[in-house]
């Protein structure tokens, strides 16, 4: 009796183990699904539609599970996710227009006047630069410690912990602000 109980405790303790936090985006099956409820202005249509490449759901649903999830969970991110290629166009804090196009490795934004700044990732060194007129300059980089370098204006850099209060002090940092604190 005992040995009964033990085989279904290594069940269930196995099937928990295999199944936790390995779901990934299933970026292919919604991409179809997205793709089907805007085929046509006519929602009827679209069930029509659904109805006859079902199959292709069920397809998608399995190379989804299989592939592409599997490289999200071991990567970190799904080959299909990203938007590689799209340009939206996002309101600034000024209140103009910047045409932010998604890179491979980062982003390029257009401003209302026509100048291009990219924002470029290198894995490898795990940072972030900024290409602007040419010129590639450093902004930030994660370091190994869980911490942020970050390069300021001046050409110094300070090292911050990536919360509020990295945040805070990185902006006093850039406005040149100093506090001291006494007792």
């Amino acid at each position: 009796m005992k040995i009964k109980h033990l085989k279904v405790s290594a069940l269930f303790m196995t099937a928990a183990l295999l199944t936790s936090s390995c779901v990934g985006s299933f970026s292919l099956f919604n991409r179809v699904a997205k793709w089907n409820m805007r085929a046509t202005n006519c929602k009827f249509l679209n069930e029509i539609i659904f109805l006859l490449i079902s199959p292709v759901y069920a397809v998608c649903t399995v190379v989804d599970a299989l592939v592409l999830n599997t490289i999200e969970f071991w990567t970190g991110n799904n080959p299909l996710a990203q938007k590689v290629g799209t340009t939206q166009d996002i309101m600034g804090q000024d209140g103009r227009y910047y045409a932010v196009t998604t890179l491979k490795d980062g982003y390029e934004i257009k401003n209302p006047e026509g100048e291009i700044i990219r924002f470029v990732y290198d894995k490898k060194n795990n940072s972030w630069s900024q290409i602007q007129d040419g010129k590639k300059t450093e902004v930030f980089r994660f370091n190994d410690d869980g911490t942020i370098q970050a390069h300021l204006n001046d050409g110094s850099t300070i090292r911050v912990t990536p919360d509020a209060a990295g945040l805070f002090e990185t902006r006093m940092a850039v406005s040149g602000a100093c506090f001291y604190a006494t007792r």
